[in-house]
């Protein structure tokens, strides 16, 4: 399996997993978040007292509201406090989770907000133009300044880090690619100001302490608590009236136009308002979405440094460390308690492809798999030749390195690599933020401030998103996003 795109171009950032096999990517399979059993990530791992974990606003469901969202990670709980704090809110909103508030893909990623600032320009390119490429990756630098003006605003306590994170090249065939995306950026009016370069492997392995870097392309980015994040916004939308109802699965949404039936496990809710934030999940109530919205699991690491990388000496940034055969992401927790997280497709990806395919009907949504062999092994590989954390080489005192376990969370693909944002074509009423293809991160704050938005009647320029993640009924066919590609 490679990092690279089939046609050799290096991948967007978050779009490393759209090398999965093609035989999934063609599966129109649905299915819905599991009752019990789910992986434990180290998120929801620190929260085990929080009582907004299974909160309930009231006993009973209420009968009707005048809006319902689905799901309550940072895409609901943003799109709920966008519609509360409007001039014209609605008079009664409820949220619907299935299980723990904030237990889906948000709640099982890595911690990091990386904006694509170069990286995706050719492939982005490739799909939309010029353009709209650039617009995609102007999105993303706006999207983490947005999170980080809330987060700072409002003196939230989420463990948040602001750096620059290092996208390292590991052998001369990405290191080349790189720098051919680079020209290509710029040459069509990209902006690499943000951008630090270093092409000197001598230094590139200075800098990073990776033995083997080639070049490094470092730019802005951010580090969180997600799910500290999402019960900020929670409590101030239950402040605002919202009425939330955890471990309430959702098995049907039925009737016609702005008159719409919630069938639920604990009873049915009538409203003219239906909001999808699903993601993975969204095709399990809008069949529609079976050719567009692929579920994928992938696993997250969690290691303890040894000494040699601890205190005053742990890693000072966040990484993206790319080779020919796959990628991983690294993000250390700066300024919490400095384990670090491993994601990405690293090279033993096939391995886990292969066991979802043996089963996939139940194992793309199943994110109960945790400590998944393969994939540990790629990380302890990294941790040995990469890092040099083997005890032989680095260690005299001190501790050791632990790699303590790994969780498994489902990613939301789509196949054109955008997300789903907009009103649901032919369903007037139901409105959907779905598909973050793992980069959610990067997409949500203004995806879900957007959706509102178009909710209360604005059109699609003044969200200021780039057209090609708007919700159409060719993208729903299977189809590309087209348009003038300058």
């Amino acid at each position: 399996m490679s990092s690279a795109t089939s046609d050799g171009r290096l991948p967007p950032v978050g779009q490393e997993h759209s090398s999965t096999s093609q035989v999934q990517l063609d599966g129109e399979i649905t299915g819905r978040p599991i009752e019990r059993g789910m992986s434990t990530s180290h998120w929801l791992g620190t929260v085990r007292s929080n009582p907004l974990l299974d909160y309930r606003s009231s006993e009973e469901l209420p009968s009707k509201a005048d809006m319902i969202i689905i799901g309550s990670g940072l895409s609901g709980a943003l799109t709920a406090l966008s519609l509360l704090e409007s001039s014209n809110p609605p008079k009664s909103l409820v949220m619907l989770e299935a299980r723990e508030l904030c237990s889906g893909a948000i709640g099982r990623n890595a911690g990091h907000c990386k904006p694509d600032i170069w990286r995706g320009f050719t492939e982005y390119s490739k799909l939309f133009g010029n353009k709209e490429a650039l617009r995609i990756l102007t999105n993303e630098g706006e999207t983490r300044d947005a999170l980080v003006e809330f987060i700072e605003s409002n003196e939230i306590q989420c463990e948040i880090w602001n750096g620059k994170t290092m996208d390292m090249m590991m052998d001369e065939e990405t290191a080349n690619k790189a720098a051919e995306n680079m020209k290509a950026f710029l040459a069509a009016g990209g902006d690499a100001r943000q951008v630090d370069i270093t092409l000197n492997p001598v230094q590139a392995e200075k800098l990073s302490r990776v033995k083997g870097a080639k070049a490094i392309y470092a730019s802005p980015a951010s580090t969180l608590h997600p799910w500290k994040l999402v019960e900020f916004i929670i409590k101030r939308c239950l402040k605002l009236g919202l009425q939330l109802h955890t471990l309430t699965p959702v098995l049907s949404v039925d009737g016609s136009d702005n008159d719409w039936t919630i069938q639920t496990k604990r009873g049915t809710i009538k409203t003219p308002t239906v909001i999808h934030t699903t993601n993975a999940y969204a095709a399990a109530l809008l069949p529609e979405m079976k050719k567009t919205i692929i579920p994928i699991p992938h696993m997250c690491n969690l290691v303890y440094p040894p000494s040699s990388h601890s205190g005053s000496k742990s890693l000072k940034t966040s990484y993206a460390v790319i080779y020919k055969e796959g990628l991983y992401t690294i993000n250390p927790r700066l300024n919490a308690d400095g384990c670090i997280l491993v994601g990405g497709v690293q090279p033993n990806q096939h391995h886990l492809e292969a066991y979802i395919e043996e089963k996939k009907e139940s194992r793309q949504f199943d994110d109960s798999l945790k400590d998944f062999k393969p994939i540990t092994d790629s990380v302890k590989d990294l941790g040995t030749n990469g890092f040099e954390w083997n005890e032989s080489q680095n260690l005299k005192t001190g501790f050791s390195v632990r790699y303590d376990r790994s969780w498994s969370g489902i990613i939301g693909l789509t196949k054109d690599q955008v997300p789903l944002v907009g009103a649901v074509p032919g369903k007037s009423g139901q409105w959907t933020s779905c598909g973050h293809n793992g980069h959610g991160m990067a997409r949500i704050f203004t995806c879900s401030r957007g959706l509102a938005q178009l909710i209360q009647g604005a059109e699609w320029t003044k969200t200021g998103l780039p057209k090609c993640f708007e919700i159409t009924q060719q993208r729903l066919n299977g189809e590309l996003y087209r348009q003038n590609k300058l």
